[in-house]
């Protein structure tokens, strides 16, 4: 496992080169080998604006060394003033090349999966999410959970095609066969999606080790009840080892406080500030989202156990 960067509190950045707009961010990484697993084969990255995990595949410590030269070479894009598609292609690419290099030959070949966003170029405030390989992006804003990337897997293009429903994938046999990934001696093809930054968004980057553990009302109940980016994501981990921890399990929450002066109340609120001091009119106008959305527990939460 390889860590690049560091969690942070109310980080004041500047949304894009040259620009005067600010945003305000909370985030928080967090991994563990899992139950079942002797290695950890994820890593990530934290560096903004660059916020990764890569998922490590291969034999023996193949995929450790696939997830470590990925993140490695993203942590390079940390603290540009901007990071466009063409360097995050750039960069996948020398990936690749260090890959080859630092894993040599093995029987399995080497390769990881990849997620991950940055702060976007947007003249409008906007996230540029990437992804190869079925790690995973949510969005989680005013009380509903989206899923932004779409798996590079097997089973997903057999949804898509309507071959099988979501249920069936859950157990289907192939389950874990991916259709692309960074390494393997392959030119790296990421898919791209612009997400708005918006106030009161909280984002989750996960490997498929949550994934595999709980359902989607799982994730959405804990992104929902949790106050802070950092309890969110200890929540997470903690309830993907505790149904059965059969992968490695690592998470990224980030919580958009505030936008320029656009700020969300939900934030404020947990933040301490005394709402009595703000004028009506301006926590109207700041709001985005009231605060958590607070769901029914139970077995859905979490995903039946192989």
């Amino acid at each position: 496992m390889t860590a690049r960067g560091e969690n942070g509190v109310r980080r004041r950045l500047t949304y894009r080169a040259g620009g005067d707009l600010e945003i305000e961010l909370s985030w928080f990484a967090l991994t563990d080998v899992g139950r079942r697993r002797e290695v950890n084969q994820d890593s990530y990255v934290t560096a903004p604006p660059v916020f990764a995990i890569a998922d490590g595949m291969g034999g023996h410590s193949a995929g450790e060394i696939a997830s470590a030269a990925v993140v490695r070479r993203l942590a390079e894009l940390g603290g540009r003033d901007s990071v466009t598609e063409a360097d995050i292609d750039e960069t996948l690419s020398d990936a690749v090349d260090d890959i080859e290099l630092d894993a040599g030959d093995t029987e399995l070949g080497a390769g990881t999966t990849v997620s991950g966003l940055v702060l976007g170029t947007d003249a409008e405030p906007t996230w540029r999410v990437f992804n190869i390989g079925d790690s995973r992006v949510y969005q989680y804003f005013k009380g509903a959970l989206s899923q932004i990337t779409v798996d590079h897997s097997v089973v997903q293009h057999l949804i898509d095609t309507g071959a099988i429903t979501e249920d069936e994938a859950e157990v289907h046999p192939h389950a874990n066969v991916i259709t692309r990934a960074v390494g393997f001696n392959e030119a790296p093809v990421p898919d791209y999606t612009s997400l708005a930054l918006i106030p009161g968004q909280r984002i989750l980057v996960c490997s498929d080790g949550l994934t595999k553990e709980l359902t989607d009302i799982g994730i959405q109940h804990f992104l929902a009840t949790e106050t802070t980016a950092e309890a969110a994501a200890e929540a997470l981990v903690h309830h993907a080892l505790e149904n059965a921890g059969r992968d490695n399990v690592t998470v990224i929450v980030i919580d958009v406080h505030a936008v320029g002066d656009v700020v969300d109340t939900g934030s404020i609120a947990n933040s301490g500030i005394d709402t009595e001091d703000l004028d009506a009119e301006d926590i109207a106008d700041a709001g985005t989202r009231t605060g958590p959305v607070i769901l029914p527990g139970g077995p859905e939460l979490h995903r039946p156990t192989a």
